[in-house]
C-alpha cells in the first residue's frame, strides 16, 4: 500500500504543562514557532473554549485531540464535554487512563469496549470520535490476555487506538506489531521515545533520551503508520526532565524533521 504523505505533528500540551498553565499564549506561540502544526489538550481547560480557540487562531495552530478524563465523557458530563471541544474544533476525544477500580479484571475490560462502542455512537453525529491512549498496564496479561487486545479486539473501528509508544514499550510491547496487528485503527499515535537500554534498571528512565535517542524503530513505526494504520496525526509526548520541558520538545521536533517527517 502507498504511504501516506505529510502526516502532520502535534504536540501533547502535557509536556509543557507548567509553562502552558502559567503562560497559555506564550506557550502557543513557542510551540508554532518550533514548527508543530497542531496541540493536544490534557486535562481540565485552562480557559474557556472560545478563548482557546482565539488563542489557536492567532498563533495558528490546530486541535489535534484532548486527553479526557473517564468522568468526563459519562452521560451526566458528556453535553459540556461536547461543547468544549466543538468550541476548540477537536476531533478526537481521546480517554487517557481508565481509574483502577473499574479495570481489575478482564471481565470489567470487556464492559469497558461496549462502554466506547455506546460512547463512539453518541460522538459520531456530533463529528468527533472517541479513543483510548494506553500507559504500560493495558500489555500486562490480565486473566489470560493483554488489555489491551480485551479492548480493541472487541471495539468497532469508531473506537480510536491512540497508541503511546513509549508507554507500550515500557509495558514490554513491540509496537510494531501491535500497529500491524490494528489495520486503520491508529489515528493518533503518540510518538514519545523510549530506552530499553536506559530502563534497564529503572523503568522510568527509559523516557529520558529524546526521540532519536532512543530504541524505538521509528522507520517501522512511520512505514506502519503511513501505510496500513491508518494514522492522521503524530503527537509527540515527552514527560521525563532530562531537558527544559520547552527545550526537550524542540529537540523531539527537530529528529523527527531530520528523519523527513
Amino acid at each position: 500500500m502507498a504511504r501516506t504523505p505529510n502526516i502532520p505533528i502535534g504536540l501533547e500540551l502535557y509536556s509543557v504543562r507548567q509553562e502552558f498553565q502559567n503562560d497559555p499564549r506564550a506557550t502557543l506561540r513557542a510551540v508554532k514557532d518550533m514548527g508543530y502544526e497542531g496541540v493536544e489538550f490534557a486535562g481540565p481547560a485552562v480557559a474557556s473554549g472560545p478563548e482557546l480557540r482565539a488563542l489557536l487562531d492567532e498563533t495558528g495552530l490546530v486541535c489535534c485531540g484532548w486527553h479526557t478524563p473517564w468522568a468526563a465523557v459519562q452521560d451526566d458530563r458528556l453535553q459540556e464535554t461536547v461543547a468544549l471541544n466543538r468550541a476548540v474544533g477537536n476531533p478526537f476525544v481521546i480517554v487517557p487512563s481508565i481509574p483502577q477500580d473499574l479495570r481489575q479484571r478482564r471481565e470489567d475490560w470487556l464492559s469497558l469496549a461496549r462502554s466506547f462502542d455506546a460512547l463512539a455512537g453518541k460522538l459520531a453525529p456530533q463529528g468527533m470520535r472517541t479513543g483510548y491512549h494506553n500507559h504500560h498496564v493495558e500489555f500486562e496479561e490480565l486473566d489470560g490476555e493483554q488489555p489491551w487486545d480485551t479492548l480493541f479486539g472487541n471495539t468497532g473501528k469508531g473506537v480510536v487506538m491512540q497508541l503511546d509508544l513509549g508507554n507500550a514499550a515500557r509495558g514490554g510491547a513491540d509496537v510494531v506489531d501491535v500497529l500491524r496487528r490494528y489495520p486503520g485503527r491508529a489515528q493518533s499515535v503518540h510518538l514519545k521515545p523510549y530506552s530499553f537500554r536506559a530502563g534497564q534498571d529503572d523503568p522510568r528512565a527509559g523516557f529520558r533520551p529524546v526521540i532519536g535517542e532512543d530504541d524505538l524503530p521509528w522507520e517501522e513505526i512511520f512505514g506502519i503508520c503511513e501505510s496500513t494504520a491508518g494514522t492522521e496525526w503524530y503527537v509527540v509526548e515527552y514527560e521525563s526532565d532530562a531537558y527544559p520541558p520547552l527545550e526537550a520538545v524542540e529537540r523531539c521536533l527537530r529528529a523527527l524533521r531530520a528523519m523527513g517527517k
